[in-house]
This record gives structure tokens, C-alpha cells and sequence, in this order.
């Protein structure tokens, strides 16, 4: 069974989120906007081969985009496939709030048992 095209765009997002690095570099463009290729990787104690390959994948899963000025490369945070991650999740979140409603409300009975 082939796999859509979102699936595939879904699954690259995924991937991408589940490096520690990578996410880090996300929260560097969120909290400080657009920076140059050297100025992220000095956060990182890594060979610039391998952090180059982080910014790629992150490329490719549309989570950040590539500026050239001038000599630099500046990388930008591109947050609508994050959007996408929050509504992928939103089902689960109300699952789980719906469960710890159930435990809290047991919990309480409990406790009116007791007194």
C-alpha cells in the first residue's frame, strides 16, 4: 500500500523532531529568529559535516527554511509544520486530560468514603 504524500511529510516532521539537537536548534530560531549556520552550531559540540546534516533535515521536513546573504546562510524556523505535529496531537491530549478527570473524580469519592 503506497504511502500519500502527507504521510510522508508527517513522518519527515517526526523524524526530524526526535533529535535532541534538532530541537534545540528549532528553539534557538523560535526564541532568537533568523541566525547564521555559524552562529547556531557554536551552541553545539559537533563537526560542522554533522551539524550541516542536522539543518538539512530540518530542511526537508519544511521546519526551517535556508536565506543566503551575502557569504552567510541564515536559517529561519518555518512553524506550520509544527501546527500540523499540534493537531496530530490535540486527540491524545484530550485523551489523556479525559482520563486524569476520571482519576481525579476517584480519587474525590475516595476521599468521601473515607470521612
Amino acid at each position: 500500500m503506497p504511502v500519500s504524500a502527507a504521510r510522508q511529510s508527517e513522518d519527515r516532521v517526526f523524524a526530524a523532531l526526535a533529535s535532541p539537537v534538532r530541537r534545540e536548534v528549532l528553539r534557538l530560531l523560535r526564541d532568537r529568529g533568523p541566525q547564521p549556520v555559524a552562529e547556531l552550531a557554536t551552541h553545539f559540540s559537533m563537526a560542522r559535516p554533522s551539524f550541516s546534516e542536522h539543518l538539512r533535515v530540518l530542511r526537508e521536513a519544511g521546519l526551517a527554511s535556508e536565506t543566503k546573504v551575502g557569504r552567510q546562510r541564515l536559517y529561519r524556523l518555518e512553524a506550520v509544520p509544527l501546527h500540523e505535529v499540534q493537531e496530530w496531537l490535540g486527540p491524545f491530549e484530550r485523551f489523556w486530560r479525559a482520563k486524569l478527570t476520571d482519576l481525579s473524580a476517584l480519587l474525590d469519592s475516595l476521599e468521601d468514603d473515607e470521612t
